[in-house]
């Protein structure tokens, strides 16, 4: 059992959802691990991911100091995409706020941000580079699903942007034992989620069981999750993994997720590969957008909204070109 930074994690002691290194040398090997996991479990933990442990620091030092600034500034972060800026306290979630940023791939998105809340230049400086190390990773995880599949696409990812959120939770003594977030799917295809190592709380549903587990954070750690838009793609194969945040101790929580949206600009829909005789399809093509639009004109966060683009009969299913 390997050791991350000398420590075992408790989560592979318990044989919960595994820690994958993607330093593996066979990419065949590595490529199953990926979409072994993410079809079980819709959530695995990486290491050996090309983003420093001095860049993850960095980040969270930075996404701490945006949280500090006055109100007034905090909501010149707009929507973008809907639904995609400041999340300030609320009674639907008391104890968490949120920065959001659309196309974080892009330095001109990323110094728009900047601008909305004053940040320095050491900070433009550490989200650009947090930005272009996350965003490579999840793709080269995306890709690496695909190649495990048999899926040939030159298109594939075109048109795809990534999103950031960066939370704070303000976990006090009357919060401990309370939802900090809500039980929700993400909407996208993939994220990136650098968790908090000094304060735990995020859990995961296994389907199987509906059961929970706690997936506990290390130290140069990231962890990756599946959501509906990768269950879409595949056809139903991937698992959009449900997943909540749990207050277990009186402590500030800081975290950051780097979003793989779907495409903005077209519809996705699964690839060939996935449909035959045994596996007619199971979505309507849908881009983002119009499944962020279900899940927020309709209130629904963990995955019910696929059930409004399900094909129902074959005279639902679309024609392919």
């Amino acid at each position: 059992m390997a050791e991350v930074n000398g420590v075992i994690p408790s989560y592979k002691k318990s044989g919960v959802i595994p820690t994958i290194d993607l330093e593996e040398v066979n990419d065949q090997i590595l490529n199953q691990k990926i979409r072994q996991a993410s079809e079980k479990w819709g959530c695995f933990t990486v290491i050996n991911h090309g983003v420093s442990l001095s860049l993850m620091a960095e980040m969270k030092k930075t996404v701490r100091d945006l949280h500090e600034r006055p109100h007034e500034m905090k909501v010149r972060n707009t929507d973008v995409l809907l639904g995609s800026g400041y999340k300030p306290l609320s009674e639907l979630n008391p104890f968490y706020e949120s920065f959001g940023s659309f196309d974080m791939a892009s330095p001109q998105a990323v110094n728009n941000f900047c601008d909305q809340l004053d940040a320095s230049a050491d900070q433009r400086e550490i989200m650009l580079k947090y930005a272009k190390a996350t965003d490579d990773l999840a793709r080269n995880l995306a890709r690496r699903l695909a190649e495990s599949y048999g899926v040939v696409d030159q298109h594939f990812l075109r048109g795809w942007p990534s999103h950031f959120r960066m939370n704070k939770y303000h976990f006090k003594p009357e919060a401990v034992g309370k939802l900090g977030v809500r039980l929700h799917t993400d909407p996208g295809f993939l994220t990136i989620l650098q968790g908090d190592e000094d304060v735990g709380g995020l859990e995961a549903m296994d389907n199987s069981s509906g059961s929970f587990f706690p997936i506990n954070t290390l130290p140069n750690t990231l962890l990756v999750n599946l959501g509906d838009m990768a269950t879409i793609w595949s056809n139903g194969r991937l698992c959009n993994v449900k997943h909540r945040v749990q207050c277990i101790e009186a402590k500030m929580r800081i975290t950051t997720a780097t979003f793989l949206l779907g495409p903005v600009d077209r519809d996705l829909e699964a690839p060939d590969e996935f449909v035959d005789a045994e596996h007619p399809r199971l979505y309507k093509p849908i881009s983002d957008g119009g499944l962020r639009k279900i899940r927020l004109s309709k209130h629904l966060h963990a995955g019910e909204s696929l059930k409004f683009i399900t094909i129902k009969d074959l005279n639902d299913v679309p024609k392919i070109n």
